[in-house]
């Protein structure tokens, strides 16, 4: 590849890494670190393309060029392996959601890159990794491949993780992480067997693309109180089920509303009302398994929508959600007492109820129990 075409197709990845860039500064969280890792991952794909055009001036007669043919290949074989330790960081974090315990992770990932710094730095005496001739032509070395496999082996590693760990994941969730490394893959494979062929960075900016789209399809359908879905979402996930369920695959919806919410917030602050919806929200979602959906409804109002077609099913996770409130209203570390109202239905297609008429059904079923529940005692620790 020409110095030319490298520069073109550098500066048009680098232009749509800036405007990921700015979209993602609006949209992302700033205090979370799986995103901190994100944008870390934008600004060393950018450094590495400017790089990786300095690399290329290869049989190039003034002074200054071998300086910087020199200095853009050491840099490219230096921060090589950081890029897919950052992304093995970011799945774990994706995954697992556990900030603390990562050290021994980064410990490792900074051991390898360490070792890869180490090895560079001989091969500039003995010519390992590449050296560049009197005639500043470059040339790769006995162990050209070595650094290549170190990439390969981390996009691999997080492959693998995002693979056995895809429960733990929604499905647009997994897909965008699983893409990821799939075109880095590819390009180090066309990189091995083409010389003079590099496309690894180019390929890593459609694969972070991917994963900003990703971002924000999340946010559009997140509620950004309880990071759950949104009633948009609910919307567009009840018909495309309904739609299902003519082809045989029934499924079962659950209306949640929170009792005396009003009193909850009246009396301990809209703040405890919050941390009282995020504790629902949490509460439900813990009962639920990975493939089921949870969408805030309304303000203190919840539906679950499950693939279970048996009414008896049904009847057994309403009585685990409960079972799961009974232990948080024992617990001391909140001043209310929560309490749910269900309506819950298995859908039927033989009914040919349309998406608004079947909430209507679940909402009527939950009311009733809300009115049954009244007749109660308000709790309050």
């Amino acid at each position: 590849m020409s110095l030319k075409s490298n520069a073109i197709l550098n500066i048009y990845s680098i232009m749509v890494i800036i405007i990921i860039y700015f979209q993602a500064l609006r949209c992302l969280e700033k205090n979370s670190l799986r995103d901190k890792l994100y944008m870390s991952m934008l600004n060393i794909t950018i450094l590495m393309l400017v790089i990786d055009i300095l690399s290329r001036f290869d049989g190039k007669a003034l002074p200054i060029y071998p300086v910087l043919n020199n200095i853009g290949n050491f840099l490219i074989f230096l921060i090589n392996p950081i890029l897919p330790s950052l992304w093995v960081v970011y799945v774990y974090l994706q995954i697992f959601h556990k900030d603390r315990k990562i050290r021994r992770l980064v410990f490792l990932l900074c051991a390898i890159n360490v070792t890869n710094f180490t090895l560079l730095i001989f091969s500039q005496f003995f010519d390992w990794f590449y050296y560049i001739d009197s005639n500043n032509i470059y040339h790769r070395g006995p162990y050209f491949a070595l650094p290549v496999f170190i990439d390969f082996i981390l996009l691999s590693v997080a492959f693998a993780t995002i693979l056995l760990n895809r429960r733990r994941l929604d499905k647009k969730s997994f897909l965008s992480l699983m893409f990821f490394a799939l075109p880095p893959i590819a390009s180090i494979f066309l990189q091995i067997k083409f010389y003079g062929m590099s496309l690894m960075l180019n390929s890593i900016v459609l694969s972070l693309l991917v994963l900003f789209l990703n971002f924000q399809n999340h946010d559009i359908y997140t509620d950004h109180l309880t990071k759950i879905n949104n009633r948009k979402k609910l919307d567009v996930y009840l018909k495309k089920k309904i739609n299902a369920s003519a082809a045989g695959k029934a499924f079962s919806a659950i209306l949640v509303d929170i009792n005396n919410f009003k009193h909850i917030n009246d009396t301990y602050g809209h703040s405890m009302g919050d941390k009282a919806l995020e504790a629902t929200a949490r509460l439900l979602k813990d009962c639920l398994e990975v493939n089921d959906f949870i969408a805030r409804f309304g303000g203190d109002e919840f539906c679950l929508i499950l693939d279970i077609s048996d009414k008896k099913e049904l009847q057994s996770l309403v009585c685990r959600i409960n079972k799961c409130l009974d232990n948080y209203n024992q617990c001391d570390s909140h001043p209310y007492y929560l309490g749910l109202s269900m309506g819950y239905a298995v859908y039927s297609s033989r009914s040919h109820r349309n998406a608004e008429n079947f909430l209507k059904e679940i909402d009527m079923l939950m009311y009733q129990e809300k009115k049954a529940s009244k007749s109660q005692n308000y709790k309050v620790f």
